[in-house]
C-alpha cells in the first residue's frame, strides 16, 4: 500500500543532467519520491553507458518506474550516434506506406527495450497546416488530417508491438500556433471548428488505437478556456478529452518548466492546477529546485484536501496499468541497438520519403568526378574549432560521394559574409551548386541568402532539409529535392538521389506553391 507521500512521487517524472544518476535521484528513486525518469541527449554517451544508467535507475527503485525519452525520429531524437537514426514523421508520410513507418517504429521501440526504456515520447500526433509553426514543421506526418492519423495508429502499433509504450502529442493539437511553447504562452482564438474537424481526427484514431498515454500542449484555446493552457485546463482534459472523446488511460504534461508555464503559474502551483484539470503524470525535465517545488506543492494539495485522494488514486491506477503493460522482462540484446538491418531499415524509409519537385533534364544530377559547391544552411552548433573543421553530416557525407565537393557551412545570419567570401571564388569552378536550406520559409535573412546564391548560379539545385515549404520562396533552381528532415538517414539518401543512386518517388504531403 503506498503511502500518501509515495502517490505524490508516482506523479512526478523528472530530469537531470550528466551521464550517470546524481546521487539525490537515486535517493528519491529508493523512497518512492519520483515515480519515473525522462532521459536527454545530455544524458546519453553510448548505447553502454546508456543502459547502464537506465539499469541503475530501475535498481535503485522501491516500485517499478517508468523511464521515457523523446524518440520520434528525424528532428527530435535524443539518441544518435551510436544508434539508429530514422527520417522523422514527415518523411514516412511522404513514403504513403503505413506498414513502413510501423516497422520504423518497432525498430526503435527494439532499441529503446534494449536499453532499458519503457516509454517513448511520440508519435507527434499534430496537423502541420500552419507554415510558420516553430514547433512542428516535418515532426507532423502532414497537413491531411486521415494521413497524419494514419501514421499515428502504424506507429502506435509498432512501438506496442516492441513492448514500450507511445505517446500521442500535443493534445489538442499544436499545429495552429506561431509561438513556441519553450519560449512563451501561445494562445488560439477563434472558431473551434477547425480543432474538431482537423486537429482531434489523429487523437481519435490514437485512442481508437488504445495509445497508453496522450501528451498535453501548453498551448491556450480560448474558446475552449481563455484562463488555462490545455495542460492545466478542466475543459480540455476532463471536459473534451475525457468525457468528450472517452480516453481513460494516462495523460501527461509537456514539461512543465517551458516558459509557457514557468511564467504564468510557476512550478508548484501549475503542478496543482494540471492534476485537478485531470493531468496524471507531470513531466519536470531540468530543475532540482522546481522538481522539489512540484512535490511539495503537490503534497500540500493532497493534505489540505485541495486535491482529493480519490483523485490521486485514479492517477495511480492508470499510472500502474503502465508500469504493469511494459515491464520489459524480455528485453532484446544491446547488440541490436544499431545493427545492420536497423540501419538498412532506416535508409530505406528515407529513400523512400525522399520528393522530388522538379526534375532535372539529366540523371544522375552529379558523378563521381563532378565538381560541386554545396552552401548549407546549418543547424548544427560546434563545441570546438576541430568539430568546425570536420564539417557537418551533410558535408562529410557530400565529400565521402563526391570527392571534389566543396561545402560552405553558413550556421547564423552573423556568418552571412562568408557566403561571398567563399562562395563566389568556388562557383566559377563547379559544375554544380546545391544550396541545402533549413526552415527558410521562416527566417528571411536565409532565404534571401539562399536566393542570392542561386541568383548567381540558376538552375542549381535547392536541397530543403527541413520544411518542403522552402521551395515556396526561393526561386531559379533547376532541380527541387525535399527530404522532409535532416536526419541522418535523410541526408543520407539526400546526397545519393543527387549520385543517381535512385530516383525519388516520395509524395509531398503539405501544399505549397513553387517560387517562380
Amino acid at each position: 500500500m503506498l503511502t500518501l507521500q509515495e502517490k505524490i512521487g508516482q506523479l512526478l517524472m523528472v530530469g537531470f543532467d550528466g551521464t550517470s544518476a546524481p546521487p539525490y535521484l537515486l535517493d528519491w528513486l529508493a523512497s518512492g519520491r519520483v515515480g519515473g525518469v525522462y532521459l536527454f541527449a545530455r544524458n546519453v554517451d553510448s548505447p553502454s553507458q546508456l543502459k547502464q544508467l537506465v539499469d541503475t535507475c530501475h535498481n535503485a527503485a522501491k516500485y517499478p518506474i517508468l523511464v521515457g525519452i523523446d524518440q520520434e525520429g528525424g528532428a527530435v531524437a535524443r539518441l544518435r550516434a551510436g544508434f539508429s537514426e530514422s527520417p522523422g514523421a514527415m518523411a514516412l508520410g511522404a513514403s504513403r506506406d503505413m506498414q513502413l513507418a510501423e516497422e520504423v517504429a518497432f525498430m526503435l521501440g527494439q532499441e529503446l527495450a534494449a536499453l532499458g526504456i519503457n516509454w517513448n515520447f511520440a508519435p507527434v500526433a499534430d496537423v502541420a497546416h500552419n507554415r510558420a509553426n516553430p514547433s512542428v514543421g516535418t515532426r507532423s506526418a502532414g497537413r491531411d488530417k486521415d494521413l497524419v492519423r494514419d501514421f499515428v495508429v502504424a506507429q502506435i502499433k509498432g512501438f506496442e508491438r516492441a513492448g514500450v509504450a507511445s505517446t500521442a502529442k500535443h493534445f489538442p493539437g499544436l499545429g495552429n500556433t506561431e509561438i513556441d511553447t519553450h519560449d512563451a504562452l501561445a494562445r488560439v482564438s477563434g472558431s473551434l471548428r477547425y480543432l474538431y474537424e482537423e486537429d482531434l481526427m489523429p487523437f481519435r484514431g490514437a485512442i481508437g488505437a488504445n495509445a497508453p498515454c496522450i501528451m498535453t500542449t501548453h498551448v491556450m484555446f480560448e474558446e475552449l478556456d481563455d484562463r488555462y493552457p490545455a495542460s492545466l485546463s478542466p475543459r480540455v482534459i476532463n471536459g473534451l478529452l475525457r468525457d468528450e472523446l472517452g480516453y481513460d488511460r494516462a495523460v501527461c504534461t509537456d514539461c512543465m518548466e517551458m516558459k509557457a508555464i514557468t511564467d504564468g503559474w510557476g512550478a508548484g502551483e501549475s503542478a496543482v492546477l494540471a492534476v485537478q484539470a485531470g493531468v496524471d503524470i507531470l513531466l519536470f525535465s531540468h530543475s532540482r529546485a522546481r522538481q522539489e517545488a512540484a512535490y511539495d506543492a503537490l503534497l500540500g494539495a493532497a493534505e489540505s484536501r485541495r486535491i482529493s485522494t480519490a483523485r490521486i488514486d485514479k492517477s495511480i491506477a492508470r499510472i500502474g496499468a503502465i508500469k504493469r503493460q511494459y515491464p520489459l522482462d524480455d528485453r532484446p540484446a544491446l547488440e541490436i541497438v544499431g545493427c545492420d538491418a536497423h540501419l538498412s531499415l532506416a535508409r530505406k524509409a528515407a529513400r523512400a520519403g525522399m520528393v522530388l519537385l522538379r526534375a532535372p533534364e539529366r540523371w544522375p544530377i552529379a558523378r563521381r568526378r563532378s565538381r560541386v559547391l554545396c552552401i548549407e544552411f546549418a543547424a548544427q552548433l560546434f563545441a570546438n574549432e576541430e568539430e568546425l573543421d570536420s564539417g557537418t553530416a551533410l558535408s562529410r557525407y557530400l565529400r565521402q560521394r563526391l570527392p571534389h565537393a566543396e561545402s560552405v557551412i553558413v550556421r547564423s545570419e552573423s556568418e552571412l559574409d562568408l557566403i561571398p567570401a567563399q562562395a563566389e571564388s568556388l562557383s566559377a569552378a563547379s559544375d554544380i551548386l546545391i544550396v541545402a536550406t533549413r526552415n527558410a520559409h521562416t527566417l528571411p535573412w536565409q532565404a534571401q541568402a539562399a536566393q542570392g546564391a542561386m541568383d548567381r548560379h540558376p538552375g542549381g539545385v535547392l536541397l530543403c532539409l527541413r520544411d518542403p515549404d522552402d521551395a515556396s520562396v526561393i526561386s531559379g533552381a533547376g532541380v527541387i529535392l525535399c527530404s522532409n528532415g535532416d536526419s541522418g538517414p535523410s541526408l543520407e539518401a539526400a546526397v545519393d538521389a543527387i549520385c543517381g543512386d535512385y530516383e525519388p518517388g516520395g509524395i509531398l504531403t503539405v501544399n505549397l506553391e513553387l517560387a517562380t
